[in-house]
Order: structure tokens, then sequence, then C-alpha cells
């Protein structure tokens, strides 16, 4: 009877995860992340004090003591780095270095995991739980789940060599259109997610 809830289990781990897709995976918060959340939170801290400073209206004194709640929240998230970067000033916050962990943060927050690799990642998953499960049915989803895993190395590959071949020979992209039309719509709604 355990073995039988341990199999729905697991069933089920694999439905939510399947139904859900890849779309929304991202990696963790990197150091620029962190560096660039602690920067923020600083920037709108600083230009709060600034507000209450100088003759500014009243609306935006509470925006920018709203704006140093929100960043609390964000950077209470994301952690704080390793190292704490220079933004003790105004002129530091406004400064080069500052700018610099910002640009980098852009660019490691627009990275995303690789859909092939999160999907690798959870068969393997699936073979070391199955093995755990252990007795027939554990072999089974095992060597089933491997088999997974074949399929969808040999998709990737398919699809990774049909991208080649329409960039290598762009005077051939029509005709190698026309050639998948024949394919199910199943089939090339998978690919082009797959790209």
């Amino acid at each position: 009877m355990m073995y039988l809830k341990r199999c729905i289990l697991m069933g089920m781990m694999f439905s939510c995860l399947a139904a859900g897709g890849c779309g929304d995976l991202r990696f963790a918060p990197g150091q620029e992340q962190k560096q660039n959340a602690y920067l923020h939170h600083r920037t709108v801290q600083a230009a709060a004090i600034r507000a209450d400073h100088e003759d500014v209206s009243g609306v935006l004194k509470q925006l920018t003591s709203q704006a140093t709640r929100q960043s609390e929240a964000i950077m209470a998230y994301y952690g704080l780095p390793d190292e704490i970067p220079a933004g003790g000033s105004v002129t530091e916050l406004l400064g080069e270095e500052s700018n610099g962990i910002t640009q980098q943060a852009l660019v490691s927050a627009a990275q995303r995991p690789d859909p092939w690799d999160v999907a690798d990642d959870f068969l393997e998953l699936g073979i070391a739980l199955a093995g755990v499960a252990g007795g027939v049915l554990g072999t089974r989803a095992a060597g089933a789940l491997k088999l997974a895993r074949q399929k969808s190395q040999a998709l990737r590959e398919i699809v990774s060599g049909n991208e080649l071949f329409k960039q290598a020979r762009p005077d051939q992209a029509d005709d190698f259109k026309n050639a998948q039309q024949h394919q199910s719509q199943s089939t090339r709604e998978l690919v082009v997610a797959m790209k």
C-alpha cells in the first residue's frame, strides 16, 4: 500500500511539473542582483531623505517613503550580497561603479535556464526517485524515464540540426518549411516551443 502511495505521489509531482512548463523558471538571484537590490534600497532611502529636507510636495514625500518600504521587501527577498557595494553617499549611488553593477544585474537577470537542461534534470530526478522506490514498478519507471531522456536528447539534436540547416542554407528555408507541413499540429507546436 505504501509503495502504491509513493508511485501515485511521484506521478502527481511529474504531472504538476509537466503542466507548469519551464517558462517561468529563472536562476536564483546572483551577487549582481543582490548588489543592485542593495543599491536600489540605498538610492530610494537617499531620495526619501532628500525629499524630506527639500521643499517638495507631500505626495512626493509619501511616494519616496513608500518606495523605501517597498525596497526593503525587495532587498529582504534577494538577501544581502557577499560584498556590499559603495553606496554611502549620493555621489557613490550615482557613480560609475553603481551604474556598472546595475548593468551587470540587467544582463544576468535576463538569463533563463535552458529548458532542455531543466527537462534533463527533472528526468534525472525521476530516475533517482524511481530507483529509491525500487521494486518492479520502480525499475519500469526508471526504464521509461531513461527512454524519455533519450527521446528528449534526440529531439534536441533534431531541432538544433534543423536550425543550423536553415541558417546555412537560407535559400532552401521555404522548401524546408514546406516539408514540415506534413507534421501533425501537436508536433509543430512542440517543435516551436522547443526552439
